[in-house]
């Protein structure tokens, strides 16, 4: 198993910035119980306070997608953040190279 990290870069709404903060604060409670995932963190843009950038870190590909996306606490992780859905900008794995 790689360890991967999922960038899921947003630019949300002007005034919703504190309703995703708040989705996301509640959302992570589900991340942080998840034998899949190893942590998260939220940014939020400085020059640009509508955009933000959630970063987590699966375990690996296959227990993001094989896991924790096929286990209750997704349908509620899911409803938390699916109001932002529209403001996604990129959504992707990445991987550190092995040989580092």
């Amino acid at each position: 198993m790689i360890p991967t990290t999922e960038v899921i870069r947003y630019q949300v709404e002007d005034g919703q910035e504190e309703a995703f903060q708040a989705a996301y604060r509640q959302a992570g409670i589900l991340l942080e119980r998840s034998p899949d995932c190893d942590g998260f963190q939220v940014l939020r843009g400085v020059e640009e306070p509508r955009r933000f950038l959630v970063l987590i870190r699966w375990r690996s590909v296959e227990r993001h997608l094989e896991g924790f996306r096929k286990s209750a606490d997704f349908a509620a992780f899911f409803a938390l953040v699916k109001p932002f859905f529209g403001a996604i900008e990129e959504m992707k794995h990445y991987q550190t190279d092995p040989a580092e």
